[in-house]
């Protein structure tokens, strides 16, 4: 049974079926099977992270009343690489298929599979609507029952049931696990929405708002890659400790988990960004940094941006001379290494490319310096790194892992 000395630990498993895997109850722990699915379709992987990039910077202005109009050519589509559980709602349970997101914070149903009405349904009287880079949902919302396994029951839990929806094709909706305060003008009452941790912290399921993430490298779509951990860390997935930084306080990052980070190429140390508020997102799939920035890596490594693909591309030569990138971080230095800045090369064809292509996986945010978001460290970085998303604390934590110095790609 769940306990507050338990951790809730999450397999993420790489899977291109629809179909996700019963759960599984390892004790102590309880894991929930995750699948990781690639979607390219109608625009590229840069070009879906650029338009969540967008969509976090003008929320950010339009909930300060600073919003300042943009010119923005990215389309607005599903997320291109998402990790969906099956997550239980209402008793007896409907079993949804929701996205999980770090980057937003509301649990909501009903894009795909109809919302099922039990008598631990409770209509409120108020809407709740979210905009995403990925899209949008409008509904009514309720609280209800929410089971992630059935040892672990959220009872009470605010979630929205989608009126209308757009951009969740093959979803039925998503999983917040981000700030609480994102969730701030998401339901007409102006209250701000206790997200799942919460109410595992609150219903004494877990003792700390904490949550783990542990991903691997892949040269597969079909293979179990990660973890997550509520509640707590696997220090089985990381090695050495965890270094810990503060949320920063330059918004729109400082309402997400945002922190202050430079970078850094090669042995010369040659700036490529300097030190700047950006944040740390799952829902992201590149490393996104400000055009400038981005300017200066090209330049450093000779790469050509690949049209068709929207990723740099980087010849054989100039591969063989390619640097680290090193992300600075408080006191703390994170080695990219030349592996791992290069696209699977086993996925190529999965984004448009071919197989022979080398592919780099930095990426142009779409804007300069001086937005106060300049950088995203997405998934590509996130499974080089043991991350930890603190709650309790306020922070973000980083550790070298197993695969921090993978060489083969």
């Amino acid at each position: 049974m769940a306990i507050k000395s338990s951790f809730l630990v999450v397999a993420l498993i790489a899977l291109s079926v629809s179909a996700t895997p019963a759960a599984q109850i390892r004790e102590p722990n309880v894991s929930l099977p995750f699948v990781r699915r690639l979607n390219v379709s109608g625009s590229t992987l840069a070009d879906k992270d650029r338009a969540r990039a967008a969509h976090i910077i003008s929320t950010s202005r339009a909930r300060s009343g600073t919003n300042k109009k943009r010119a923005s050519s990215f389309d607005v589509t599903n997320a291109a690489t998402t990790y969906v559980a099956s997550i239980g709602v209402g008793s007896p349970a409907t079993t949804y298929s929701l996205l999980i997101d770090t980057g937003s914070s509301n649990t909501w149903v009903g894009a795909g599979k109809a919302f099922v009405e039990t008598s631990t349904s409770k209509e409120t009287d108020n809407l709740m609507e979210v905009t995403y880079g990925s899209g949008f949902f409008l509904g009514i919302e309720f609280t209800d029952t929410v089971t992630l396994t059935e040892d672990l029951v959220i009872t009470g839990q605010d979630i929205g049931v989608a009126e209308f929806s757009e951009g969740f094709e093959g979803v039925d909706g998503i999983i917040g696990i981000g700030p609480v305060d994102l969730t701030a003008g998401t339901v007409s009452d102006g209250s701000t929405v206790p997200t799942v941790t919460d109410n595992l912290l609150s219903q004494g399921t877990i003792s700390t708002e904490v949550i783990g993430v542990s991903f691997a490298p892949t040269q597969s779509d079909s293979i179990t890659n990660g973890e997550l951990t509520f509640g707590g860390t696997d220090p089985s997935k990381f090695t050495g400790s965890i270094s810990f930084f503060p949320i920063t306080t330059t918004s729109p990052s400082s309402e997400f988990w945002g922190i202050d980070q430079s970078i850094t190429y090669g042995s010369a140390n040659t700036t490529v960004l300097s030190s700047t508020a950006g944040v740390v997102d799952t829902g992201t799939t590149l490393v996104l940094i400000a055009t400038n920035a981005f300017n200066t890596y090209t330049s450093l490594t000779g790469a050509t941006l690949d049209d068709s693909v929207g990723l740099l591309s980087i010849s054989s030569a100039d591969y063989a001379n390619l640097e680290s990138l090193f992300f600075n971080v408080g006191d703390s230095t994170f080695e990219l290494t030349k592996n791992a800045q290069t696209w699977p090369r086993a996925l190529n064809t999965a984004i448009g490319g071919a197989a022979s292509d080398i592919f780099l996986i930095v990426g142009d945010i779409g804007t300069d310096s001086g937005e106060g978001l300049d950088f995203i460290n997405g998934f590509t970085f996130l499974e080089r790194f043991y991350s930890v998303f603190d709650t309790t604390n306020n922070r973000v934590g980083f550790a070298t892992t197993e695969h921090t110095a993978d060489t083969s790609n």
